[in-house]
C-alpha cells in the first residue's frame, strides 16, 4: 500500500530543529576505523548541539550480515564511549515500510517494474562495454504501461522495481563539506529499489529510514557522494525535505591508499586489544579530517572536543592514519590520567593476561602505577614489561641478564645486599641507596654494577625507574626475596 509523506512522519521543516543524526553501519564486518570516525563525528555533532544520535543497523544483506558482526559493532561503540540515544534499529524489522515507499513511487510513476532477467542484463552490459558505451541499464522496461506491468506482475512474472531517473538535466545538492555537488542525470542509470524477491536495496531503505527517523543531517564518508544523487531523486519524488548532507574525507594509509588490513589493525576492537585508551583513540580519530581552531592543543578531552566540533572545520582532503601519532596520543593520555582512572583499565589487561595483582594495599598500588606511568606506551605494558611490579610471575630478559648479571661476584654481592636489607631498620630510598653504596665500597666494586644487576633481579628488565623507587614500590619483603633468588 502506498505511503503518504505524512504517514512517514516527515516534519513540516527540519530547519531550526535540534539535529537528529544517525550512524548506520552494515554488519558485514566489524566496526572499522573509518566507520568509527564517522560514528564519532555524528556523536560529536549531536552532543555539541544537544541533538539526538540514532544507531541503525543496516542488515538487509542477509547473506553477509551476521549476529556476531552486530555484536562486534555494538562492542566497538561501547568501547569507544559513543553512547547513542535511540536504537539500535534493524532494517530487517522494517521491510514493510520500504515496500510501502516503493509502492508510493510506483503509484506516482517515479518508479516502474522491470522484467529483464539477470542473464539479459549481463548480455546487454557486455555489448555496451564492447561498443564503448557505459554498461548501464538501457531502459528496456521503462515505457511499459502501468496496466501491462501490473498484469505481468500479477501473472507471476519476476520483476524488480526501478526508479525512473530523469533523462535530462541534472541533480544537485549542497554538501556541508564539499559545497555544491551536481551530477548529470544522463550519467545515472535507472537504479533498483526493490529486488525481485521484494527485498529493498540500500538506496530505498536508507532514504525511507532517514525520513521516518526525521534525520536532519547525514554525516558519512565521502565514498557515498556518488550514491547521494540517487537518494536526492527519491526525496524529490516523495516531495519531502532533504537532510543536510556532509561527506567526510576518507582515511588513507601511510602509502596514501585507502586504509586496509595491510596497513595493520583496522577493527576498532583490535586497538582495544593492543592497549589503546578509548579517550586517546577518540582524540586521535577526531583529528583525522577535522581541524580544531588555530592555537588549540592536540590533546583534547571529550568536553573540549564537543564544545569545538562543527561541520565547517571538516577538511575536503583525505586524512592519513599515522600509527606513530596514535601511540603518542596513547602515551600522553596514560601519563595524564590519574592512577585511580587508569586502574580499572589496567585491571582489564591483567585479567586478559591471567595476572593476579599481589599489591593488596590500594594506596601502594596507586603509587606504583604513578611511578610506572611515564614508562608505559600502552595499557598492555602493565601486564607485560611492567608486570614484575604487580606479580612474582614474570620473565627476565635474557639479554639484560647476560649483560648485568653475568659476573658471579656481582650476584653474590647482591645476595649479601639482600641480607643487609632484611635486617635494616631504615627501608627508605636514602637508606637503601646508602646500604648499597657502602657495600659496593666495601667490596671494591662500582655501585653502578650493583644498581644495574639489582634492577634486572627485581624487575626482569635492564631499564626501569630509579632502582630505589622500584624497591619502595616492591616493598621490603619482595625486594629481599628477589635479590636472594637471582636468576642464573
Amino acid at each position: 500500500m502506498p505511503l503518504s509523506p505524512d504517514s512517514l512522519g516527515v516534519p513540516a521543516s527540519i530547519a531550526g530543529s535540534r539535529p537528529r543524526v544517525r550512524f548506520a553501519p552494515s554488519p558485514t564486518g566489524y566496526l572499522h576505523v573509518g566507520g568509527a570516525r564517522t560514528a564519532l563525528f555524528n556523536w560529536l555533532y549531536a552532543r555539541h548541539y544537544r541533538g539526538t544520535l540514532i544507531l541503525r543497523i543496516e542488515d538487509t544483506d542477509a547473506e553477509r550480515s551476521t549476529p556476531e558482526m552486530v555484536e562486534g559493532i555494538l562492542q566497538g561503540m561501547r568501547w569507544l564511549g559513543l553512547n547513542w540515544d535511540e536504537g539500535p534499529f534493524f532494517q530487517t524489522d522494517r521491510v514493510e515500510t520500504y515496500r510501502g515507499v516503493a509502492a508510493t513511487l510506483l503509484a506516482s510513476e517515479h518508479a516502474y517494474y522491470c522484467f529483464c532477467s539477470k542473464e539479459d542484463l549481463e548480455i546487454r552490459r557486455a555489448q555496451a562495454t564492447a561498443e564503448g558505451r557505459p554498461p548501464r541499464y538501457d531502459g528496456t522496461c521503462r515505457n511499459i504501461s502501468s496496466e501491462e506491468a501490473a498484469r505481468r506482475k500479477s501473472g507471476g512474472e519476476a520483476a524488480v522495481v526501478r526508479f525512473k531517473v530523469p533523462q535530462s538535466g541534472s541533480t544537485a545538492f549542497d554538501d556541508a563539506v564539499f559545497g555544491r555537488v551536481e551530477f548529470a542525470n544522463a550519467e545515472v542509470e535507472d537504479f533498483v529499489l526493490l529486488r525481485s524477491d521484494n527485498g529493498p536495496t540500500y538506496h530505498l531503505s536508507v532514504v525511507a529510514d532517514d525520513i521516518k527517523m526525521r534525520i536532519t543531517h547525514v554525516i558519512r564518508g565521502a565514498d557515498h557522494i556518488s550514491n547521494t544523487p540517487k537518494q536526492v531523486m527519491i526525496y524529490e519524488a516523495l516531495g519531502v525535505p532533504m537532510p543536510i548532507f556532509a561527506h567526510v574525507p576518507l582515511i588513507l594509509g601511510p602509502d596514501k591508499t585507502r586504509l586496509s588490513k595491510r596497513h595493520g589493525a583496522t577493527s576498532v576492537l583490535a586497538y582495544r586489544e593492543e592497549g589503546i585508551i578509548p579517550e586517546a583513540f577518540r582524540n586521535f580519530l577526531a583529528l583525522l579530517g577535522w581541524t580544531a581552531p588555530e592555537g588549540t592543543p592536540e590533546i583534547l578531552g571529550d568536553e573540549r572536543l564537543i564544545s569545538l566540533f562543527d561541520l565547517n572545520a571538516i577538511s575536503r582532503s583525505d586524512a592519513v592514519f599515522d600509527r606513530a601519532k596514535l601511540d603518542w596520543f596513547n602515551t600522553e593520555y596514560i601519563r595524564s590520567y590519574p592512577s585511580e582512572k587508569l586502574l580499572p583499565l589496567i585491571e582489564e589487561e591483567w585479567a586478559k593476561a591471567g595476572i593476579k595483582n599481589q599489591i593488596h594495599d590500594r594506596q601502594s598500588l596507586l603509587a606504583t602505577i604513578e611511578l610506572l606511568k611515564p614508562r608505559a606506551r600502552s595499557l598492555k605494558d602493565f601486564a607485560t614489561s611492567l608486570r614484575a611490579f604487580f606479580t612474582d610471575d614474570f620473565e627476565t630478559d635474557p639479554a639484560a641478564t647476560a649483560k648485568f648479571l653475568k659476573d658471579e661476584s656481582v650476584r653474590q654481592i647482591l645476595i649479601e645486599l639482600a641480607q643487609r636489607y632484611e635486617t635494616c631498620d631504615d627501608f627508605s630510598e636514602p637508606g637503601m641507596e646508602k646500604l648499597l653504596r657502602d657495600l659496593a665500597a666495601e667490596k671494591n666494586v662500582k655501585a653502578g654494577a650493583l644498581i644495574n644487576g639489582a634492577r634486572v633481579a627485581l624487575t626482569g628488565q635492564g631499564v626501569a625507574p630509579s632502582l630505589f623507587a622500584v624497591m619502595m614500590a616492591l616493598g621490603k619483603d619482595r625486594t629481599v626475596k628477589r635479590l636472594k633468588e637471582i636468576p642464573f
